[in-house]
């Protein structure tokens, strides 16, 4: 019976999902005539490339782990390694520590690093839409920000864009950190929310759509992009970096351009290698609603007019004044100056 209600999920999803990335892929003009990488020959000598995740090798990233396969990053002369972490603040510390050549990271914590003096420019837009949430059950009477007050909420990790956006609703409820009790509960982790560990979780939509195959069920979901809808990722690189490797990072976001191109085109072929390669991915119909998700993320006007990548500046803005208004970062921090897009593939 199980598994019945779960296909018939999973085809309603699919029906929604894929008309949705139908409409993405013609909206998009990155997407048009991109040609699968695995057709072009890689050059003789490939170049060492390292990501530095906020996240294990989950299905949500698939396209940065299918090269074996796909060969997208091959194609553009580099061997692309991915190194997991537990939240951005986990991918910056291993950018800044010299283990990875870029980082997979949330803007709240490039603002932070950059408000401690790190020299960091952000080259990629990689999710434009913000995807994150505060979770509650709705026995808990939990239906707007201010109503977090004395209560426990779940964080994938301290370093996560779930704190760092937990904290932009608190404020905007006038409450701060101090105000609740954070409780780490690892990432896709709703079992201490339906076990009554904590009165809420913060999470990402991925997240909310795993716990709801999991049984979460009767919940209030606040999402964070009703009060700022920043991007959610971005790609971030050390100034040294951006200033000596210029053709490197050329390749490299040309290539997950092009992988990223994939996916929203083809996400059931993803999907299914997403079974291979993933360390959540054993079931193909969830990997489909996953990358379902993460497709629609990855695209917004700017995209649409300038290619998969593409930052609005304005809104980036808007979040780090943000940002110094609700006290989360003590400085002002002008985008422009941070913000780089001369390296983004021509759409």
């Amino acid at each position: 019976m199980k598994k019945i209600l779960h296909s018939s999920l999973a085809r309603r999803s699919f029906t929604r999902l894929a008309a949705a990335a139908t409409a993405v892929a013609l909206l998009n003009p990155s997407l048009a005539g991109t040609a699968l990488a695995a057709s072009a020959a890689p050059p003789a000598s490939l170049e060492k490339f390292v990501v530095a995740g906020w996240s294990k090798p989950i299905t949500e990233v698939t396209n940065l782990l299918v090269d074996e396969d796909k060969g997208f990053f091959k194609a553009k002369g580099i061997e692309l390694r991915y190194v997991p972490g537990a939240g951005g603040g986990d991918a910056l510390r291993n950018l800044l520590t010299g283990q990875a050549d870029i980082a997979f990271t949330d803007p709240g914590s490039f603002f932070s690093a950059l408000e401690k003096g790190e020299k960091l420019r952000a080259i990629y837009d990689i999710y434009p839409q913000n995807v994150f949430n505060v979770v509650s059950l709705k026995g808990s009477n939990i239906n707007k920000p201010a109503d977090l007050k004395g209560k426990k909420i779940g964080v994938y990790s301290l370093s996560s864009g779930t704190r760092q956006n937990l904290l932009v609703l608190l404020h905007q409820a006038g409450l701060s950190e101090s105000d609740v009790t954070i409780v780490v509960t690892g990432l896709l982790n709703f079992a201490p929310l339906m076990q009554g560990q904590v009165d809420a979780t913060a999470a990402t939509d991925t997240g909310l759509l795993v716990g709801r195959q999991k049984g979460l069920a009767d919940v209030n979901v606040m999402e964070v992009k009703d009060t700022l809808n920043v991007s959610s990722d971005l790609f971030v690189v050390r100034e040294d970096t951006y200033q000596q490797k210029k053709p490197l990072l050329r390749q490299f976001l040309a290539a997950y351009r092009d992988s990223a191109a994939w996916m929203i085109r083809q996400p059931d072929e993803a999907a299914a290698l997403a079974v291979k390669y993933a360390i959540d991915g054993k079931d193909a119909a969830i990997n489909r609603e996953i990358i379902g998700l993460r497709n629609l993320a990855s695209v917004s006007a700017m995209t649409r007019k300038n290619g998969l990548g593409a930052f609005d500046l304005a809104v980036l803005q808007k979040a780090a004044d943000t940002y110094l208004a609700l006290g989360l970062v003590q400085r002002p921090i002008k985008v422009s100056e941070v913000v780089s897009q001369d390296l983004l593939p021509a759409p």
